[in-house]
């Protein structure tokens, strides 16, 4: 049986090779859980269990759980943080977790992995019980707004433009894969543009056809992503035109209706 671990600190990077200056592919969440597929000197091989992401961690990072705690975990009630950032209490050790971050047996004011007892007073949603309104599923992406990019990054600190709509739509109830190609796997299409809806996503592709880009439609002829920054910025049926620099930025490939 395959090890299991799980995210015991703010954020953990993931990294496409076993070493430090390896390129960030994605990064792990406090709550969110993995199981070791291979040993590397001090790096560990994972895959992810919320969307099977993989790559490697550094052994300093891992926090094992053993098989009986695993199945508890993954078998118990969970809420997932919405606030930007806020801090969380471990006995004397007191961090900050950000918006998506996964709780355990959480009571409202404690939440359990194994023996841990850790406290947290801000705002949480059962896990899957979400927001369906597109209303609300657009202020809960205007809380990253102006957030910085960062190519793997998955917080408020630094986040890529498929790890904005992954976290989004993890408060609002739906987990999605990571990348932006998984992404635009899933939902229904929509062929015309004037169909789409707030919350809606849209997909953006290379001169090779690949999808390289995915953001949030918010239903006035708007979308907000992660390009540079979180922002917002115009679209229509060619793509996204930035008012600062006078041209297309991303060229429209396909609209996706995940609610």
């Amino acid at each position: 049986m395959l090890e299991s671990g799980i995210t015991k600190i703010s954020l953990l990077p993931v990294r496409s090779e076993p070493r430090q200056q390896a390129e960030l592919v994605t990064q792990l969440l406090f709550g969110e859980m993995y199981t070791i597929h291979e040993k590397q000197g001090e790096w560990l091989r994972i895959v992810t269990h919320s969307d099977q992401y993989s790559g490697f961690i550094n052994v300093s990072q891992h926090s094992p759980l053993d098989a009986r705690t695993a199945r508890d975990l993954e078998n118990s009630d969970k809420s997932v943080v919405l606030d930007l950032v806020h801090s969380i209490t471990e006995n004397d050790r007191k961090f900050p977790v950000s918006i998506g971050s996964i709780l355990y047996h959480f009571d409202g004011v404690t939440a359990r992995i194994g023996k841990d007892k850790y406290h947290f007073s801000g705002k949480t949603i059962p896990s899957g019980q979400g927001f369906g309104q597109p209303d609300m599923i657009i202020k809960l992406a205007m809380k990253l707004l102006h957030a910085p990019y960062l190519w793997g990054g998955r917080g408020p600190f630094g986040i890529d433009c498929s790890g904005f709509v992954q976290l989004v739509y993890r408060c609002a109830g739906v987990e999605l894969p990571r990348d932006a190609w998984q992404q635009a796997a899933t939902g229904k299409t929509l062929h015309f543009i004037h169909e789409a809806r707030a919350g809606d996503l849209a997909f953006f592709s290379n001169e090779e056809g690949r999808i390289i880009h995915v953001g949030m439609l918010m239903g006035d002829g708007t979308i907000i992503h992660a390009s540079g920054m979180v922002r917002i910025d115009t679209i229509d049926h060619y793509g996204i035109f930035r008012k600062d620099i006078r041209k297309y930025s991303h060229q429209l490939r396909i609209i996706k209706r995940i609610l």
